[in-house]
Formats: structure tokens, C-alpha cells, sequence
């Protein structure tokens, strides 16, 4: 009986497409025929079976200066090198469009959807969690709208006990809203967010090695540090 129960419910949910946290719902669907999205790194391309996959949910995590966005902005520089748009919800508004031009990043094909500021009168930690709360609500709207290569929701500025506070059918929804599309949905954390079941996880770790242009002692210019991406999840054969 309570099967059956159970059954009428979850059939109800999804006639009013309201499905996207049942867990027990229909198999996970690939995006039919899509490439992954290529990170633009060979060798962590090689280990991610091609890149980034289309049709769910991967992470992108890693500490403050590990090269997570300079990742993220390669990430998207390639999708719209290739003519496809793209979408990147910017919860706590720190992209700078200036720094991702020599990336060859197409602002123009990129839909920048920004936080910031929700009212002078809220407290830090409200502050934060609207921000959050609209970021997640934005990436949603994206994926429902489909029609994107990528859709990016930089959470690396939101502290991590606040994003642990999150249920788990917060990021299965976002699962369950881009599978089998050809999206490839990016969550960005100083920790891994809860990739589904076909994503990928990749972590940054911090104090790469230092790059310099100039012979002189005192004369050199700093171009940045290499990054050290890792796949620590790769995506699942089959």
C-alpha cells in the first residue's frame, strides 16, 4: 500500500513537472551525441575522458588563489570560442570582464548574471544567504531555459559552512534540471559541491608554481601561478 501511495505521488509530481528532487525517478540520462567541454588542459582533458560533461552537474573546488577561476574562465572561453553561449551566475559579483579578455573569453555570448549588495540593513550572514539563495534560483531559471554550452554558479567567496547548511536535494535539483541536455552545469567552491552521478570533481591546490618575465633581481614582472588542477572524480564509463 505504501508503494503504491508512493507511486501516485511521484506520478503526480512529475505530470506537474514538479519532479526534480525524486530520487527514485527515471535512470540518469547523457546528453545524446554531445562532446564534453574541453578545459583547454590537456593532460587534466586526458583524465576527464575528453572534459567537462554535458547533461550534469561537476565541481570545480579549490582555495583562494589556486587558479579555480582562471580554470573556470578558460572553461568558458572555450565554449564560446566554438559559438555556443554560455551563462555564469556570479553570487558574490567578482568577475571582472577585463581580466578573462586574454583568455579569449566572448563576453558577448556570455550571459553574466551578477550578485551583490541585497540591502544595507541586513547582517553579514543574511546578506549572504540571500545572495546564495537568488545565485541558486538564477542557475535554476538557466538550466530550465537551456540553449547553453555551460552554465557556471560561482559560489568560491560563500563561506562553506553556509553552503553545507544546504540540503542535498538543493544540488539534485540542478541535477535533475540538466540532465540529458546539452549544458554542462559547473559548480564553483573552495570545496567539492556535490557533483551528480555522470559529473566530474576537479580541485586546485594552492601556492603553484610562480611565473616571472624579466632577467633583473628587481626588475621582474609576475604573470601568475600554473595551475595544479587534479581529477579526483572522474566521469563513469557507461
Amino acid at each position: 500500500m505504501a508503494s503504491l501511495a508512493r507511486a501516485d505521488l511521484e506520478l503526480l509530481l512529475r505530470a506537474r513537472k514538479l519532479d526534480g528532487t525524486l530520487t527514485s525517478a527515471r535512470p540518469w540520462l547523457a546528453a545524446p551525441g554531445a562532446p564534453p567541454v574541453a578545459t583547454g588542459l590537456a593532460a587534466l582533458d586526458a583524465q576527464l575522458g575528453g572534459g567537462v560533461p554535458r547533461g550534469h552537474v561537476s565541481s570545480l573546488a579549490g582555495p583562494p588563489s589556486s587558479g579555480r577561476r582562471s580554470l573556470l574562465i578558460q572553461l568558458l572561453a572555450n565554449v564560446t570560442a566554438d559559438g555556443e553561449l554560455a551563462a555564469l551566475v556570479d553570487a558574490r559579483d567578482t568577475f571582472d570582464p577585463a581580466s578573462a579578455a586574454p583568455f579569449g573569453l566572448d563576453t558577448s555570448r556570455l550571459l553574466w548574471i551578477r550578485g551583490g549588495p541585497v540591502t544595507s540593513a541586513d547582517s553579514r550572514q543574511a546578506t549572504l544567504e540571500r545572495q546564495v539563495d537568488r545565485a541558486l534560483k538564477a542557475a535554476a531559471l538557466a538550466l530550465q531555459a537551456g540553449g547553453f554550452g555551460v552554465v557556471a554558479l560561482d559560489l568560491a567567496d560563500v563561506p562553506d559552512r553556509l553552503l553545507r547548511a544546504y540540503p542535498f536535494t538543493t544540488w539534485l535539483r540542478l541535477a535533475r534540471l540538466v540532465e540529458g541536455s546539452r549544458t554542462a552545469c559547473v559548480l564553483i567552491g573552495e570545496r567539492p559541491l556535490a557533483p551528480s552521478a555522470g559529473g566530474v570533481t576537479v580541485t586546485l591546490a594552492a601556492g603553484g608554481a610562480s611565473r616571472w618575465s624579466g632577467a633583473g633581481g628587481r626588475a621582474r614582472l609576475f604573470r601568475g601561478l600554473a595551475l595544479q588542477p587534479r581529477a579526483v572524480q572522474a566521469r563513469r564509463a557507461g
